[in-house]
């Protein structure tokens, strides 16, 4: 699978904004999706994640109550509604994928597949 993020963009704090990622292959529905965020001069650092069928989802405690992921597997596609955004949150969104669902879902070397990124920048 192959995964390509967008909806990035400027926005002012408190506004919302949906990042979608789309992926290709007929296997989508098999992978388990995450977003990961990478601010400057910092680790990248896990988002959310959704199981296969988005049975179980999780968050960090920095976006708890205000992200929502999402998934369509008809479409191949997860989103990230970001909710009351903070100049917290400003960083590179990644899209990624993983066949294995683990305990180990918010480490970024538990996936094998990677977007590009889209760039969300938060002003306040």
């Amino acid at each position: 699978v192959q995964l390509v993020e967008t909806g990035g963009g400027l926005v002012q704090a408190g506004e919302s904004l949906i990042l979608s990622c789309v992926g290709s292959g007929r296997t989508f529905h098999t992978y388990s999706l995450a977003w990961f965020r990478q601010a400057p001069e910092k680790e990248r650092e896990f988002v959310a994640v959704s199981s296969p069928i988005a049975t179980t989802v999780e968050y960090s405690d920095a976006v708890k109550g205000r992200f929502t992921i999402a998934r369509d597997n008809a479409k191949n596609m997860v989103y990230l509604q970001m909710r009351n955004l903070k100049s917290e949150d400003t960083a590179v969104y990644y899209c990624a994928a993983t066949e294995n669902w683990s305990t180990h879902l918010r480490r970024t070397d538990s996936y094998s597949v990677w977007g590009q990124g889209t760039q969300v920048t938060v002003s306040s």
